[in-house]
Parts: C-alpha cells; structure tokens; sequence
C-alpha cells in the first residue's frame, strides 16, 4: 500500500488519467471539487457516473470496462463495500492505481490490486495530496508536513 510522500509524489507525477467512480454532477460534493481541481492541474478526469451524460464538461461512462483510452489510477468515491467490484474492474482495463478517498478503507480491495500488480493508496483525497505535495496547501497556511527548499514547478521565476 502507498502510504508515504514519496510513493504518492510518484504516483501523481507520472499518472494524467483519471477515471472518478462516483463523480457527482452537484457543485457542491467533495468528488465534484476533487476532478474540477484535478483538470485544472492538468489532468484527464474521465467520470464514471450512470446517471449523466456528462460532468464538468467531460463525456460520462456507465463503467470502467467503456472507458476507450487508458486509464492510470481509478479514484473511487464510494463506500467501502462497493470497491471490491471497482477493483476488479480496475485491474481488468489494466489501471496502474485504485485510489480509494477520505473514509473509504476496503483493504482487501487494496491487496487484490496490488496482488495484480497496481498501486493501492486508501483513505486519501487525490486534491488533498497534490495540493500538499505539490505547493498550494502550505500557502493557505496549512501545514503540510512536507519540507522542501525546492521552489515549487509551476511557480514563474
């Protein structure tokens, strides 16, 4: 399981594919919040969502299995005992992460994708960690626990 910066700081600088399982169409939802920051950092966020067509402007998929491009980590918003399926579908497409968010912690989920070789992180928010691990959190005055003297990328000179 990837619990520690480095991992995480791996994980979200080499995957730019997102599929959100759960990804709310309401403004004001913490999935909506999380894919709207993580497009405008520059990621693809493909929804998954059977009850729209489209959300943030990006083509809705009923399942994992209709997605037509690779998919690099699977973030799930759901509860706990829906991720086992999600899980199965995720190594199915060939995903290289299940991502599982703030609250939800299936654990055996977690070893079934890592078993088939994906990186497993639970309990962690994708925004959350970018922000934190990327430059951001730390200027709202939140302390991140991250110290570096390197200037952050997309900081101008």
């Amino acid at each position: 399981m990837i619990d520690d910066i480095p991992g995480l700081r791996r994980i979200l600088k080499t995957s730019k594919v997102i599929a959100v399982v759960g990804l709310s169409g309401d403004w004001f939802r913490p999935s909506y919040f999380a894919a709207k920051y993580m497009l405008e950092h520059g990621y693809t966020v493909i929804p998954v969502n059977p009850g729209h067509d489209s959300i943030l402007g990006q083509k809705c998929y009923k399942s994992l299995r209709e997605i037509p491009v690779k998919v690099d980590i699977v973030d799930c918003f759901r509860k706990t005992e829906d991720i086992m399926p999600i899980a199965e579908e995720a190594i199915a497409i060939g995903a290289k992460v299940l991502w599982q968010q703030l609250g939800v912690k299936n654990a055996e989920a977690a070893r079934k994708a890592e078993a088939a070789g994906l990186d497993a992180v639970m309990d962690r928010c994708v925004k959350i960690e970018h922000g934190r691990l990327f430059g951001g959190l730390n200027w709202c005055g939140v302390n991140t626990k991250v110290i570096s003297a390197k200037r952050p990328q997309w900081l101008p000179y």
